[in-house]
């Protein structure tokens, strides 16, 4: 036990001694945390919107006037002929042309039906998607609006509008701010990144400095030394769990309804799976480099099918079954049940024994690969 004291403490003593190691440990999570939470947003804003209005009438103006009340659009550039606003879509400098066809008005009075031409850029898929929900809402009220305006009188008799209203109850997030849902993921890629990078390229430091042949000469047994040399990444792994729990709840105030001793009981663990992940490739690598390079290159598929940024069910099913050899997976969807729904031990065991068997699994390969000996 004292061996493994001693090498914890010659661990600590060599990372807070390394002058590049204390930004990216306290200062990097801040920072990231500030500026991803901000910046991946799902949201679409600031859609630049143009039209040409053929009918000028007062119900194409008035639709022209919902589109600039809403939040979303920006520009209502008019152009005089469809031609023309084709091609600034083609140059990039508007995304959606709303065309107003003539005698707007007067198909809605005599035959109460017309037409509109919408065109939206489409090479962001997603953000299309998007945007053709908002034009289809505003259309929709102002649709509504005309209906009980112009067709209350049928046959000189007055005909009351009839309308369903409805009112959406949104559980978890009720004020639908994108960050309540990214907050929690970004601060599990966090924790992941700065321990999996930390830990996969320490002892590689070791090969390259030449340390490591001087350490496997002593007595020193191969359990201690990879305790001694993975136990402070997971104690730092805990304190950038704190640090980012805390920017969480005073910066974006995100809710904290469950148990904050299950995320860091879940967190414990999870912190197994990474570091003996950094282990293992550090045993199969030579240089710094090499350990960084591959990594990253686990660190963007796990990411990319974390459920993350794109819903893990919109995935094909042969991806979403690679999904679950992803740990990060599990611990996105955990912190988010315990932060966001209030979830108790009993709602994340499955996820939890999933997590604890691929503990053992990747730390027992990467303690069986290491070798003390050439």
């Amino acid at each position: 036990m004292k061996t493994i004291l001693f090498i914890i403490q010659k661990e600590f003593r060599q990372i807070f001694r390394n002058k590049t190691m204390l930004p990216i440990l306290f200062v990097m999570p801040f920072l990231q945390l500030l500026i991803l939470s901000n910046a991946a947003s799902f949201e679409v804003k600031n859609i630049r919107f143009s039209y040409i209005d053929n009918d000028r009438s007062t119900a194409s103006r008035e639709l022209i006037s919902k589109f600039q009340a809403s939040d979303y659009f920006i520009g209502f550039e008019n152009f005089s002929s469809k031609k023309e606003a084709n091609l600034q879509m083609q140059k990039g400098k508007t995304d959606v042309i709303l065309e107003i066809p003539n005698h707007f008005e007067r198909n809605l009075l005599k035959d109460k039906k017309t037409n509109l031409s919408i065109s939206i850029n489409a090479i962001d898929g997603a953000a299309a998607g998007v945007e053709n929900v908002y034009i289809l809402q505003i259309i929709n009220s102002f649709n509504q609006k005309i209906r009980s305006e112009l067709f209350q009188y049928q046959d000189a008799d007055f005909v009351p509008s009839e309308n369903i209203i409805s009112i959406p109850s949104f559980w978890y997030n009720n004020t639908l701010n994108y960050k309540t849902l990214m907050v929690p993921g970004i601060l599990v890629l966090l924790v992941t990144m700065i321990t999996l990078f930390l830990s996969s390229m320490n002892i590689v430091r070791e090969k390259e400095i030449g340390t490591l042949e001087q350490i496997n000469v002593t007595p020193i047994q191969k359990y201690q030394f990879i305790i001694g040399k993975l136990f402070p990444f997971w104690v730092l792994g805990l304190l950038i769990l704190t640090i980012g729990l805390t920017i969480a709840k005073i910066v974006f105030d995100i809710p904290v309804l469950g148990n904050v001793g299950l995320i860091y009981f879940f967190t414990s663990v999870y912190l197994l799976v990474v570091l003996g992940i950094g282990l293992f490739i550090s045993n199969y690598t030579e240089t710094q480099q090499q350990a960084m390079f591959i990594a990253w290159f686990f660190m963007v598929i796990f990411i990319l099918m974390s459920g993350l940024f794109t819903p893990i069910e919109s995935m094909p099913d042969w991806a979403q079954k690679i999904t679950l050899f992803n740990p990060i997976r599990y611990f996105v969807e955990i912190i988010r049940m315990v932060m966001l729904k209030g979830a108790r031990i009993s709602d994340i065991a499955e996820p939890f024994c999933i997590i604890t068997f691929y503990a053992v699994i990747i730390n027992f390969l990467a303690i069986w690969s290491y070798k003390k000996t050439n």
